[in-house]
């Protein structure tokens, strides 16, 4: 059994060699492989969509031209001034029938502003020389034509479905005018949507989705028909939900596609691509503009799921490497076994018996190799290991005495450290206005103060006089008993500056402070290497003008009605950095129902999410919009459990203050 696992175990880390050789390879090629289906897969996408854009394009032009020669006749012209004249009619339904034969529906359609009558033929039936019915502006089925009449310079082409027709079609509306200018009528075309969509849209490609839309992103044809926005060629407020972007949930990529919209509207003959979410499936879309029609070609093609190329290939190349890798370890294991194992299986037993403490065992007959080498040195090292055990023996005993009362002292010393620590974070609890604000502001405020250690660098101010008052947050350079200690000596040049400044104005209160720190440290021969910088932020409220005046050094002051999020920033520059900055004041309105937020970076800095990136602006604005309605008791709690959740199992980086206030 022994021999038999020795040589299994070889076996097994060849294989796992093997594997391991084969995880970069495999890397590398999946990488590769992931490259070329990308690489083909846009390229699919881009000739797919041109195809598509030429399929549509010749006909639905010739569509388009002819019913703009329709329209633009002088014999539709004169009917129309004068309907009841029976010899234009005559001469007009004659040409139209000309016409009628030659659109690809065999039907037309013409509606007149003086009667309001809808006409309409077709190869179904004989010619009708008469209305079909009376359009009215106050029923929404005939909205296309009062919508085109109003908003449309020359013609539409618009999705709708006709009641009294009983058909949907891609209408083609052109507008007939007078000589001067005056619009007298709509006449046109119209393609089947089913023969049109099963023409020019359809697609037996699994993960491929072809699509029309407009300007609006309104889709005008869809292998879906309950995604096709009807008649918003002729009316421009289509639904959400029968747009491009109503299929889109994140706003960022919404602005990519209109982007993308853009620049395909700058380069007809050119294919946009960009990566969204097309009803929450990752998608490749791809778009073209068709400035004939005022429409956008586009096809969107899932990866995954979309053959783009031709995978019967890859299981040969597969078959062959499996099966070059086995023999390859067949000859490898052959080799381990006769060169390498038979020897070691000799030197086994005599290693076992050193590890019985039997130390003058006799090692096998040297061989002229490594192995042999390998063997003379065990016997070396059995001598060795004996002598060198018993002074081991001796010199443990003595160390370990040594390390009991090393252990007692360092204990003793840590306690001391310790309890030190612990008075100090006592002190420095002790500057923080906790009960003035409570007395003063009550659920008026909320607080956040989570230093990374039992002490830390960041603290807060508070002043009140009235109805009027100050708050602040300070984050110091560092953090734990450095960091503890700048906030001494910060809360001491802060509390100078009010008094020399006045609450009133933050900023100069700012720049005072400035000064104080750098007038203290300024004869400090070591000023120059210590980190003595601080940020902050201070909110002067005043409740009878209603207003907030800011002023932040590297803290920006948020605020919030819980529908939008703004901010205003501070200066670039932190008290007691090496190059002094000017400090301004900015003023706020004290709106009911808004809520003001200021923070260290402590919070937007903290690592977590999957990725282990930081809190972050973007994260910490849609915090505030979501909560910014709560009480402020409950937006505290809120704010600490959503940055919990987002931390997970990352430590804490830095110190975190977060001050919130409102006055309804």
């Amino acid at each position: 059994m022994a021999t038999f696992g020795l040589r299994g175990k070889s076996l097994l880390a060849l294989l796992l060699a093997c594997l391991l050789a084969l995880v970069p390879a495999a890397l590398i090629g999946w990488l590769a492989l992931q490259s070329i289906h990308e690489h083909f897969g846009d390229a699919y996408a881009r000739n797919a969509t041109l195809l598509n854009r030429e399929k549509i394009r010749a006909p639905i032009s010739r569509e388009l031209a002819l019913s703009l020669r329709l329209a633009d006749s002088e014999v539709t012209r004169q009917w129309l001034l004068d309907e009841q004249d029976q010899a234009k009619s005559e001469l007009f339904f004659m040409e139209a029938e000309g016409y009628r034969r030659d659109f690809r529906d065999h039907a037309y359609f013409i509606g007149s502003v003086a009667s309001q009558g809808y006409y309409f033929n077709s190869n179904d039936e004989p010619l009708n020389p008469e209305p079909r019915y009376v359009l009215d502006a106050d029923k929404p089925a005939d909205s296309w034509f009062f919508s085109s009449l109003r908003d449309t310079d020359k013609y539409n082409i618009n999705v709708d479905f006709n009641p009294t027709l009983d058909t949907t079609k891609v209408w083609f509306n052109i507008l007939v005018k007078d000589h001067d200018g005056t619009t007298i009528g709509l006449a046109g075309s119209g393609l089947d949507l089913s023969d049109f969509v099963r023409d020019f849209i359809a697609s037996e490609n699994p993960g491929v989705s072809p699509m029309i839309f407009d300007h609006n992103g309104a889709i005008q044809a869809h292998q879906n028909a309950a995604l096709i926005a009807l008649n918003s060629g002729a009316d421009a407020n289509a639904q959400e939900q029968f747009s491009l972007f109503g299929m889109i949930a994140d706003e960022a990529q919404r602005d990519q596609v209109r982007s993308a919209m853009q620049a395909a509207l700058a380069e007809p003959d050119s294919v946009v691509t960009v990566r969204v979410a097309l009803d929450g499936k990752p998608q490749l879309l791809a778009l073209s503009y068709l400035p004939e029609l005022g429409w956008y070609v586009a096809n969107g093609v899932d990866l995954d799921s979309a053959q783009v190329i031709d995978g019967e290939w890859l299981l040969p190349i597969l078959l062959a490497l499996g099966g070059l890798i086995l023999v390859l370890m067949l000859l490898f294991a052959l080799a381990i076994e006769r060169l390498l194992l038979k020897p070691l299986r000799q030197l086994k037993y005599s290693a076992q018996a050193m590890a019985s403490g039997r130390y003058d065992v006799q090692m096998p007959t040297a061989r002229d190799d490594e192995i042999g080498e390998l063997s003379t040195a065990f016997g070396v090292m059995a001598n060795k290991v004996k002598q060198n055990t018993l002074e081991l023996e001796q010199r443990v005993q003595e160390r370990t005495s040594e390390l009991e009362q090393a252990n007692q002292e360092m204990s003793h010393a840590q306690k001391k450290i310790g309890d030190s620590i612990d008075y100090a974070s006592l002190i420095q609890r002790s500057i923080l206005p906790d009960r003035e604000l409570v007395n003063a502001l009550g659920e008026h405020h909320a607080v956040l103060w989570r230093p990374r250690d039992v002490v830390g660098g960041d603290f807060y101010v508070f002043r009140s006089e009235g109805q009027h008052c100050l708050l602040g947050v300070v984050d110091c350079a560092g953090h734990g008993v450095p960091g503890a200690l700048m906030t001494m000596l910060a809360h001491a040049a802060l509390d100078q500056a009010i008094s020399d400044c006045g609450m009133q104005d933050p900023a100069g209160v700012l720049q005072r402070t400035d000064q104080i720190i750098r007038k203290m440290l300024s004869d400090a021969p070591e000023y120059k290497a210590l980190a003595t910088n601080m940020d902050v932020g201070l909110a002067y409220v005043d409740l009878n003008q209603r207003n907030v005046t800011f002023a932040g050094a590297k803290i920006a002051l948020y605020y919030s009605d819980g529908k939008t999020v703004d901010l205003v920033k501070g200066a670039k520059r932190a008290l007691g950095d090496k190059r002094q900055a000017q400090y301004a004041n900015h003023s706020i309105a004290l709106e009911t129902g808004r809520t003001f937020y200021m923070s260290t970076d402590g919070f937007l800095d903290q690592a977590g999410g999957e990725d282990g990136f930081g809190f972050g602006n973007s994260r910490f604005a849609d915090m505030l919009l979501q909560h910014a309605r709560l009480p402020l008791g409950q937006q505290n709690t809120a704010f600490s459990d959503t940055l919990a959740s987002y931390q997970g199992d990352y430590a804490q980086r830095d110190d975190i203050t977060m001050l919130c206030f409102r006055f309804d």
